[in-house]
């Protein structure tokens, strides 16, 4: 039988000349590009990650310590592709063989042997040809490593471990899926580390461990859609498409971290691709019917039309939080507006929702929406045209715990303070904020103040009265509510020494000590102090010795919120440090924030069931979903003004 060989090989220099007619054997197919990539790649770590132009926190033993990320250094950098190849096998030292014809007939291909270069300089048999860097024992070794063998090589039968479980048996895929979901969900990165980095590579493996790991790792990959950029959304798009069980996992689709620029520098670019437009959006909202949370913000807007709103307020049955951030452009206000002659249903299953800056809506939105939302837990209507008709609007049935209604210039005080006195919706607040920019408007003066006071609920957590005029009487009536209070933003014209009265008892004119014995301390952890400049500001009184507000024992008071005019002066002075206080600042806001002593215990982590995610204190937006605070949603929370 004649056997065909159809790889030439050229003359080495040593080769005996008679052997330049003949050809090499076959040799092992090679991949055709051996080199690997130089990168490797590892984890995102979860502790220092961020997204571009976006505000987050960042754990340390300082509190009010962000991350604001302005510009991406990863925007125009090419990313390499990673191939996950095995590593190249060591090569067996090729020896070259050569079939050698019979002198009586030298063209036939069946008569004649193949046998290695014997003729080759240097030849010195069989068991001096190294194997794979080694010298091999039998002959049957050197022919199986030179590819001239044709029986297959015997593969050793590994023996199982008896105390290896079966598969599908093992401790951690016994677990009850509950569990191991919390386990895996651990593993998450819903934000990449540079908004177009791989991430997630640990859940990557996991899907290839066994079918119960697979199917609960799905579960953690798809529950909370984070968007980072377009290309993120076309790809998810593309999956859900193609395996619609996959969407019905879907619970959140967050766009608070969605930046158009990551990818694309133009506009033009943009529109190109149409990866994410009204279209896209809307299909995305159809193979996802059990969404519960959508997370958008001005980034979107005009991708928010009417349809799609038409599908989250009336068709998702099951959502519960929407968050429209800083939407404001004409596009998305005519979409608002054309829906509000649609066939509204009597409740809407929505729970929380923020209108947070959507400066543009009319109130005929309001009046439209608010009536209908039952259920309301969560509502941030800041900077809106909400009116006290739409306020008073809201079912008796909603039990709202957060409520912000900071510069909404079209309520009165009047309206407001009998809102929350009267209304059944607002008994158990927990976040309030009625701060306005005392700049340009004002909602409260004294004697509102002298009536709101008493009457705001003890489940209070977080209060504002930023904006507001106040005067020394208001400190008798704040100090109650400081017994529960963490958060607390005060008005105008108060004194050091008014303010000074929320952390220490009245000194006694008779001098009993009955006041002092019956004295509750206080709960703050955070005072706003930036209605006042820094020519209003008594830094002299507030860090002199006749004041406690700087002192260690008005612990647990951990951050004072001051101006940003006075960042740097008081970054400069060496009081601050003596006192064991230090200065952060974030975009146009800064804070005093108290350094923490290891003798004291561990530092307080500042998380809260009330705050849903944020850890650090003043947030300005109230959050919609339980999660970290990052993108844009970061930036409205601690960088910008009120």
């Amino acid at each position: 039988m004649d056997r065909t060989i159809t790889s030439p090989v050229g003359r080495r220099p040593n080769q005996h000349p008679s052997a330049a007619k003949f050809k090499q054997s076959p040799t092992p197919d090679l991949p055709d590009n051996m080199e690997q990539p130089d990168s490797t790649t590892t984890p995102p770590d979860k502790s220092t990650r961020s997204s571009f132009s976006s505000v987050r926190e960042v754990d340390t033993d300082i509190a009010q310590s962000f991350i604001s990320t302005k510009i991406s250094s990863y925007s125009n950098q090419a990313e390499e592709a990673i191939e996950d190849l095995p590593s190249p096998p060591e090569m067996a030292t090729q020896t070259q063989t050569q079939f050698i014809p019979p002198v009586t007939k030298p063209n036939s291909r069946l008569h004649g042997c193949w046998f290695p270069a014997v003729a080759a300089d240097g030849f010195q048999g069989w068991k001096q040809i190294g194997v794979r860097g080694k010298q091999a024992s039998k002959s049957y070794g050197d022919l199986q490593a030179l590819k001239i063998v044709w029986s297959p090589p015997v593969i050793p039968v590994k023996k199982k471990d008896p105390e290896r479980p079966a598969p599908g048996q093992s401790t951690i895929e016994k677990l009850p899926v509950e569990i191991l979901g919390h386990i895996i969900d651990h593993l998450v990165l819903d934000v990449p580390p540079n908004g177009i980095s791989a991430r997630n590579v640990d859940l990557m493996s996991l899907l290839l461990t066994s079918r119960t790991l697979h199917s609960a790792t799905l579960n953690a990959l798809y529950k909370n859609i984070t968007i980072p950029h377009s290309r993120i959304y076309r790809k998810f798009l593309a999956h859900i498409t193609q395996n619609k069980e996959l969407g019905t996992i879907v619970r959140r689709l967050d766009f608070s971290h969605f930046n158009p620029t990551t990818l694309f520098s133009t506009a033009s670019e943009r529109a190109t691709t149409r990866n994410l437009t009204p279209e896209t959006l809307m299909q995305c909202l159809e193979l996802t019917p059990y969404l519960r949370e959508f997370l958008a913000q001005d980034y979107i807007e005009d991708e928010i039309d009417a349809n799609v709103l038409r599908k989250l307020f009336f068709k998702l049955e099951r959502l519960k939080g929407v968050d429209f951030c800083g939407c404001s452009s004409a596009n998305f206000k005519n979409a608002f507006q054309s829906i509000l002659l649609s066939d509204w249903p009597d409740t809407l299953s929505i729970s929380r929702l923020s209108l947070h800056k959507c400066i543009t809506l009319p109130a005929s939105v309001f009046e439209t929406l608010l009536p209908r939302l039952g259920k309301l837990t969560h509502l941030d209507l800041a900077g809106t045209r909400v009116t006290d008709e739409a306020l008073w609007s809201i079912p008796h049935n909603a039990k709202i715990t957060h409520l912000n209604l900071s510069k909404c210039k079209s309520l009165t005080a009047d309206a407001v303070i009998d809102f929350l006195a009267n209304h059944p919706a607002v008994k158990g607040l927990e976040f309030l904020s009625l701060g306005v920019d005392a700049r340009s408007h004002q909602l409260l003066d004294e004697d509102d103040l002298t009536r709101l006071i008493p009457i705001l609920p003890y489940s209070l957590h977080s209060l504002s009265l930023k904006g507001s005029k106040m005067n020394g009487s208001h400190i008798d009536l704040l100090r109650p509510l400081t017994k529960q209070l963490e958060e607390l933003a005060l008005g105008r014209r108060l004194k050091i020494a008014d303010i000074d009265r929320l952390f220490v008892p009245d000194e006694s004119h008779d001098g009993t000590v009955d006041q002092q014995l019956e004295w509750v301390p206080h709960t703050l952890k955070y005072l706003d102090l930036s209605d006042y400049t820094s020519t209003e500001l008594d830094l002299i009184t507030l860090f002199g010795r006749s004041t406690s507000i700087m002192k260690k024992y008005s612990s647990p008071l951990e951050v004072i919120e001051v101006t940003d005019d006075l960042f740097t002066r008081l970054s400069k002075s060496p009081v601050v440090k003596q006192l064991g206080w230090t200065v952060t600042e974030n975009g146009s806001r800064a804070w005093l924030v108290r350094v923490h002593d290891p003798e004291d215990g561990p530092r307080d982590s500042g998380l809260r069931a009330w705050k849903m995610g944020a850890s650090f204190w003043g947030m300005r937006k109230i959050p919609v979903a339980a999660a970290e605070v990052g993108g844009m949603y970061g930036s409205y929370m601690f960088k910008r003004r009120l």
